[in-house]
Order: structure tokens, then sequence, then C-alpha cells
């Protein structure tokens, strides 16, 4: 068995997806999560998956006694990997203090108790939302931190800040930032997939939702963006392929192969995808038709943004692997699981 790592928000989904590639690894994993916008039947999925139950329990990273119990509890922790975060672009334009206070207190709690627990360091969940609107596509790690556009994508840039200026002040512990551009997709079993509390907040849980007969029509934010369809174009990345960055990533701080105490990757896969094309995509992949209707601009969208991944193919030796294709037949195929099981 390797070094024990803390999943924080592990019952979300990129985390579950990750814990499952951190014990396929040899990592023991302890996961944490409040529940908020997830479900504690996760940890049943990741156990059919891997064999192995990993150590659960609720808990909100807001608290920071609960953290300290935490640590306590699981001495050896070496390292984290910070999910927890609330993540709607929507949402938090008309939530902004639900997103400061979830987003940035968690963070800060984690990187306090850190050096007292002796963890070695953090791999933080980050978002190509801190490019703003790309002014050179593909973006890569070069580019400008631009203006957010929303209250979660300032989160993201000023949690990365945090995070910099914290270790800077020569706090010993490192930290690896990954900028991901948009998950989608399942794991192959359809065992665990993506399902958020209440409405979807996402375009793919909502479409396939909308596929079921579950919701009404797709909601295509905008028709008139300068792209080729009008509607906006985004790098739609498995799932899976992502969460298996996250293992390289606490691989190389763990092993001490960092060039630098933070280092910052995008994973993404190179290639920009509308959203009518994604809808046509998945009608294709899977024969079934989505019901849509175009609305008006959504606010805090960005109009295009796709990322150019060469630092982490070259670095980390990670690459996304799967097609776009099987990703949403990987969604198609979790949302019929959820209908067998009588959840959606």
């Amino acid at each position: 068995m390797k070094d024990k790592i803390l999943v924080t928000g592990g019952a979300g989904y990129i985390g579950s997806h990750t814990v499952i590639e951190l014990q396929s690894a040899g990592y023991e994993v302890v996961v944490i999560d409040n529940l908020s916008n997830s479900n504690v039947d996760v940890i049943d999925g990741i156990e059919k998956i891997s064999g192995i139950r990993p150590a659960f329990e609720i808990l909100d990273c807001n608290d920071c006694n609960g953290l300290k119990e935490l640590f306590d509890k699981y001495p050896g922790i070496k390292g984290i990997i910070h999910f927890a975060a609330s993540k709607a672009v929507g949402e938090s334009v008309h939530k902004p203090l639900l997103y400061y206070r979830n987003n940035l207190v968690s963070l800060i709690n984690l990187l306090e108790l850190m050096p007292l627990y002796h963890v070695k360091g953090i791999v933080f969940s980050s978002s190509c939302t801190v490019y703003g609107q790309p002014d050179i596509l593909p973006v890569d790690e070069n580019a400008p931190i631009k203006p957010a556009l929303s209250p979660y994508g300032n989160t993201k840039q000023i949690n990365e800040e945090i995070i910099r200026d914290t270790i800077y002040s020569k706090i010993p512990y490192k930290s690896i930032i990954l900028r991901y551009f948009n998950p989608i997709g399942a794991h192959p079993t359809a065992e665990i997939g993506e399902l958020p509390n209440g409405v979807p907040q996402n375009l793919v849980p909502f479409l396939t939702q909308a596929a079921m007969g579950i919701r009404g029509e797709l909601s295509v934010f905008g028709d008139d963006y300068d792209t080729p369809d009008g509607s906006c174009i985004r790098d739609y990345i498995n799932v899976v392929d992502l969460a298996k960055a996250h293992v390289i990533a606490v691989d190389r701080m763990l092993k001490g192969q960092s060039e630098a105490d933070v280092e910052t990757f995008n994973l993404g896969t190179g290639r920009g995808v509308s959203v009518l094309e994604l809808i046509n995509s998945f009608e294709k992949a899977t024969g079934v038709k989505v019901p849509y209707k175009i609305v008006g601009r959504r606010e805090g969208d960005i109009e295009k943004v796709w990322a150019n991944p060469a630092h982490a193919n070259n670095v980390l030796g990670w690459t996304a692997k799967e097609t776009l294709e099987d990703t949403l037949r990987s969604c198609w195929k979790w949302q019929l699981k959820l209908r067998e099981r009588g959840i959606m």
C-alpha cells in the first residue's frame, strides 16, 4: 500500500472517479464530503468497481475543528486532492457569497493544517475559467489570467493566488494546480457518474435527463456568439482521463519530482466543441434525440475556450485518450443505469 491521500469532495463527480484511480495505483484513500452536491451511495459504487471501500467521513471543509479531528483520526496523510467546492458558473452569479465562503475558506483551512500534520503536498482542482476569454486559442499555461467573468471563476483565481502566496512564505509543502476544461462522461462500468442534487447546473447531465424525458427541453444559452454555429465552444474531457491525471500529479509531488514548489497544468483534449455540436454528437453516438431550445445568453459564460495540453502531455506524460463519442455513450449508459435503479 502506498501513502495515504485525503480526497475532499471525494463523493462528488470528479472526486469519486479519482478515488478509484488512486486505489488502483495502490494508495490508501480517505474521503470527506459534506454531500451538498453528492450522495453517500457513491461510496458503494466505488467499492463495487475497485473492491476497496475507502474510509469516508461526512465533513465540511469549512469546519476547521472537524478537519483537525479528521487528521487526528487518520494519522499519516501525505497528500491532499482538494475537489470540495461549489462549481456552477450561473449559480455563482446569483449566490456569490456562498461561492466565496465555500471555495475560499475550505482551502485556507486545509493549508493552515497541512504543516501541523506533516502533509507533503496538495493537488488543487482549478479551472480554465481563470483565463477568462483568452486572446489566443488554444490556451496554454502562459496565457494571462484575465478578470473573471463569474464569482466561481474568481474563486479559482483567488485560490491559486492563495496557494502561491502561502508556499512562497516558505511553508514546507508543494502544490500542483490542475486547470480542467470541461469534464464529462461516466465510469465505463456505469456504477458511478455525474448526478448532481436537484436540477443540473452543468450541460451534460441536463442533456441526458432531457433525453430521458425527466427534464423539459435543454436550454442552449445563445446562438449569436462569434463561433461557427453561434453557440459556445468548450473542450470536453473524459472524467476518467481527468482522474488519471490526478494520480500522476500525486506521484510526482510525493516523489519529489516537481520542478517547482507550485506547478500548473492544463487538462484538456485540445479540441473545441460547440454546444450544438455536442448535442449532435450525442444523438449520433446514442441514436437518442435531445429536445432543446435556443435561449438568451447566460451571464458569466465564456464565448470559446479550449486547451493546449502540450505541457501536461510532455511533462506529466499524460494525454486525454477517450473519444468524444465514447464519452457521450458512457453518459447515456450511466443515465440508463440510473433509470434501472429507479433513481432518475
